[in-house]
């Protein structure tokens, strides 16, 4: 997925939040949002949303692998998610001869099931305020380091205090720009395992060309299931672990849905920046988001030519590049959508506002200088924002930009130590190799590296000294050097670095090219200055400020935080885009395989489609899953308020029936992570008939229904 998140509930300007914007703490429904949900038509309880004592619909909702949602869907720990978030699982477990990625997979039992190499689920377990805790250690003649300082000390405390010796995970996490903080208290399990996939013609239809689109037409799902010990415990992989009985999961509806039919999502969304200041929104528009747009795209390209070459490398290297281009057109959205919105002149509107407010009298000195301090700041840091983007699109795209750099060390001081010393490093140093190498085709690495120095010289401004002087010397066409300094390199392979573990010598990683260029990049990423120090110190301290005083405007108004990967709840209703006649659907608000198959391009990476499908199509063979008109429903939209994080969140009914799997948003509201857009604002979502119609129909995987609590 991708999408959006927080609310800017913007006090000064309304107090009024529409039911379909903001992500919402679950420990303050009762009190914030139990009443109009139910007028809405959620048939239960924010106690049976959230409970501490009793199971509840939260003990089903559980953060996938550290960037998704996914949920527990059977009593055996069956877990559904978006298949674009088990993209690397699939990827991973890949081989040309069992190439999931293109042909699906289906375990018939347990004992087929596939087990990652790291893959992990988290569930969440509880959460409480510890504001005047936290910030009664603080005041603000502290600079922000001495108060990080602070505040990480007592974090450490409430870590230790709720972790019950290990058993736990606890997170502290400020909001608000450091205005409340909460901790979060989770049970992690490590052993997850692939169930089922469909192929990427289903699970990944449309491809980057309908990525952020509607109408979509995307199979967008994938299975798993948790394992734990004999006791339902955490445990590392083992044969002799069995599928979780979980507290609690969730009832499958397939009644259907229609327009203005109430429904909620739950999930970690990820990022959002609804507090953003109109230079922030600026800098982004013009500096930074338009280096990563191209950055991303000098990298896919580079990925692209040899992907396409070879099935091995366009198994190993799926992952990475889906997750590239993936923010390549979310930024470019962003950037179209922020622009035509005018959302940077509507924010300073509003901050003219607040500033105005800031300086009388009773507020100018606590508030009188924010905007302006904030304002400073991002006049100082445009050029840099570009340049920083310019960069990290290198080290998202290039495995080599970084990777000597987080080995250098470490090899250096393997060759200085004794013998025993050594003996005693290898194995973790040979394990890291084999995990960093695995897969890596050097012919692409060689080529990514030097298209993206390419742009990077080009286009960076001030880059790191030693790569402007490489620039001046190739006149800015890095090829050449690239070439040498893999070849050169004792990181240029796997079986050179295990060579120099065989035979170390220090000052062949010292002098290395490879290295060289790693550090460089990284050093200039790390890059600080005394002035840059004050300038970030400044700004943190006014954002935090100027929260502070938007609340404080409006001490009654009804506000959420920003996006910050804890879970969250979102409502609203199943909400119809315009008529658009590229949808054959009677309403638009849902697509139908008609739609999909129209799509259609034999032998398209993005719109083939698997035979087994087209029979089923023309054969109209739906079972149980078509709709009351005959049609099998593919995907839908509602109007909550989701971003990044959010795939594969369950889309609940009143009821608490999960009716679909969240994936996307729409590119007219691209714009959501920093402004929402009540008119234009939608989530995408895969409908569960759909879901279970390629289960079921299409792969024959009896079993896998046989584990879930259908409603019909």
């Amino acid at each position: 997925m991708k999408k959006i998140g927080l609310l800017i509930v913007l006090a000064f300007v309304s107090t009024f939040s529409f039911a379909d914007e903001g992500m919402w703490f679950l420990m303050h429904l009762k009190r914030l949002n139990e009443a109009d949900m139910q007028k809405k038509g959620l048939q239960l309880t924010a106690e049976e949303i959230y409970s501490i004592n009793n199971s509840s619909l939260k003990d089903a909702i559980v953060q996938f692998n550290g960037g998704c949602t996914a949920e527990i869907v059977s009593g055996s720990g069956l877990v559904f998610t978006n298949h674009h978030c088990g993209y690397g699982a699939i990827a991973e477990l890949s081989t040309p001869e069992h190439d999931y990625l293109t042909n699906g997979f289906w375990a018939k039992n347990y004992a087929e099931e596939l087990k990652p190499k790291s893959l992990s689920v988290r569930f969440f377990v509880r959460m409480d305020d510890v504001s005047k805790r936290i910030l009664g250690l603080v005041n603000d003649k502290m600079s922000e380091k001495e108060r990080e300082k602070v505040i990480n000390q007592e974090i450490a405390k409430i870590q230790a205090e709720n972790s019950e010796n290990g058993k736990y995970i606890v997170s502290v996490r400020p909001f608000y720009n450091g205005n409340e903080y909460y901790y979060f208290v989770y049970q992690d399990y490590t052993d997850v395992r692939l169930v089922g996939t469909p192929p990427n013609s289903i699970g990944k239809f449309g491809g980057d060309t309908d990525n952020w689109e509607w109408p979509r037409h995307t199979g967008d799902f994938s299975i798993f299931r948790v394992y734990g010990d004999k006791n339902g415990n955490p445990a590392e992989y083992s044969k002799e672990n069995v599928p979780l009985k979980p507290k609690y999961f969730l009832p499958v509806s397939i009644k259907g849905v229609k327009e203005g039919d109430f429904s909620m999502i739950l999930g970690y969304p990820g990022r959002t920046n609804r507090w953003m200041n109109a230079a922030g929104i600026d800098q982004n528009v013009k500096f930074a988001y338009p280096a990563w747009v191209e950055a991303s795209k000098t990298g896919m390209d580079a990925m692209k030519k040899y992907m396409d070459k070879d099935q091995a490398v366009r198994i190993n290297y799926a992952s990475k590049y889906s997750g590239v281009a993936n923010y390549w057109k979310n930024r470019q959205g962003m950037i179209d959508a922020l622009t035509k919105h005018k959302t940077a002149k509507a924010k300073a509107k509003q901050e003219k506002k607040f500033d105005k407010w800031a300086n009388k009298p009773a507020n100018k000195e606590q508030y009188g200088d924010v905007i302006s301090t904030i304002n400073a700041y991002y006049a100082a840091t445009n050029e840099k924002a570009r340049h920083d983007n310019y960069l990290t699109g290198m080290l998202r795209s290039s495995t080599f930009a970084a990777l000597p750099y987080s080995l250098g060390s470490a090899l250096i001081q393997y060759a200085n130590e004794n013998e025993a010393k050594r003996n005693e490093m290898k194995p973790r140093l040979e394990a890291y190799i084999n995990d960093n190498y695995e897969g890596v085709y050097i012919p692409l690495e060689v080529d990514v590296l030097a298209d993206e120095l390419n742009l990077y010289a080009a286009k960076g401004g001030q880059i790191a000294p030693s790569i402007r002087q490489m620039a001046d010397k190739n006149s800015g066409n890095f090829q050449a050097d690239i070439q040498s300094a893999f070849e050169n390199s004792v990181f240029g392979s796997k079986e050179k670095l295990n060579a120099y573990l065989a035979n170390p010598d220090a000052k062949k990683v010292e002098t290395d090219p490879l290295l060289a260029i790693s550090t460089a990049l990284m050093n200039k990423y790390r890059e600080s200055s005394p002035e840059t120090e004050k300038l970030t110190n400044d700004f943190q301290a006014a954002s935090r400020k100027y929260i502070a005083g938007v609340l404080a405007m409006d001490p009654n108004g009804k506000y959420y935080p920003d996006a910050n990967s804890t879970l969250r709840l979102t409502y609203g209703t199943i909400r119809a885009l315009p008529k658009d006649k590229r949808n054959d659907a009677k309403v638009n608000n849902y697509t139908t395989l008609k739609g999909t198959i129209a799509k259609y391009k034999p032998n398209d990476e993005e719109f083939d489609l698997p035979k087994r499908l087209m029979e089923l199509y023309e054969t109209k063979d739906y079972g149980r899953y078509a709709d009351k008109a005959g049609h099998l429903p593919v995907n839908f939209l509602s109007d909550q308020d989701i971003t990044g994080g959010n795939s594969g969140s369950p889309v609940l009914n009143g009821k608490g029936e999960l009716i679909g799997l969240a994936f996307d948003g729409n590119i007219e509201a691209m714009a959501g992570d920093v402004i929402f857009d009540p008119k234009l604002q939608r989530t995408i979502s895969v409908d569960i008939r759909y879901v279970l119609f390629v289960i079921d129909k299409f792969a024959g995987a009896q079993n896998i229904i046989d584990e879930l609590k259908i409603v019909e």
